[in-house]
């Protein structure tokens, strides 16, 4: 987390203007025109760019901001699109995850039902190249129940 932080800002317009401006300054004290406050003026130029540029804006909110039922409203969306069997117990699963502590749900809701689901989706395009291999709809059935397990 940490890192990309880091990373986000080395590569943002902010660091880029004030490493310019930086360059300025080493210019500037090789010339000579500094005398013995060369490193000064240097990192007096660094900040100078980098206080000049305003902050990029944030295009969204990140994904921790947004609660596990405005997730879990797209997911039934998904689910209804997909077409998924009755049998399979989607629509038991989102009603549970609904009623359940959001605590508990937010794992279930943010990365295993969407890649139980991606998985799903996938299997049912390969079972048409590759038949006799495992049936999707029972994989399905099996993750879904594990995770009507853990709530």
């Amino acid at each position: 987390m940490a890192i990309s932080r880091v990373l986000r800002y080395l590569e943002s317009r902010r660091n880029l203007v004030g490493c310019a401006a930086g360059a300025g300054g080493v210019g500037l004290s090789l010339a000579g025109l500094t005398g013995g406050w060369g490193p000064a003026v240097i990192v007096a130029m660094y900040l100078a760019g980098a206080i000049v540029v305003p902050p990029s804006p944030s295009a969204s909110p990140p994904p921790a901001a947004l609660g596990p039922g405005v997730e879990l409203t797209g997911l039934a969306e998904r689910v209804a699109a997909i077409g998924l069997p009755s049998s399979v117990g989607a629509e038991q699963l989102l009603v549970a995850l609904g009623a359940a502590d959001p605590g508990r749900v937010e794992r279930i809701v943010r990365w295993e039902l969407p890649v139980a689901l991606d998985g799903y989706v996938r299997a049912r395009c390969w079972e048409a190249l590759a038949p006799g291999g495992v049936d999707p709809t029972a994989a399905l059935k099996a993750e879904l129940d594990r995770m009507s397990g853990l709530l």
